[in-house]
């Protein structure tokens, strides 16, 4: 199944590793280490990124929360 993760991307939910509030990025430096070090793909244009999906492939920072991407994965049957 797929997930939609805003600005017309969906991405599979077999692939998603981890769906992260972006407010870690204020208090994490492993996490902003990580973030620099990988290529990112930036959904959210304004407002700014409210989270951040890791795939196994890719990193998307998303406009979408990721309470509100918790809430649509869990209806979404993998």
């Amino acid at each position: 199944m797929y997930l939609h993760i805003g600005n017309d991307t969906v991405v599979k939910t077999s692939e998603i590793v981890a769906i992260l509030d972006a407010k870690l990025l204020d208090s994490s430096p492993l996490l902003k280490e990580f973030i620099s070090e990988n290529d990112v793909i930036h959904l959210a244009e304004y407002p700014p990124a409210k989270s951040i999906v890791i795939t196994n492939n890719h990193i998307y920072l998303s406009s979408l929360g990721s309470a509100a991407l918790k809430r649509k994965s869990s209806k979404v049957r993998v």
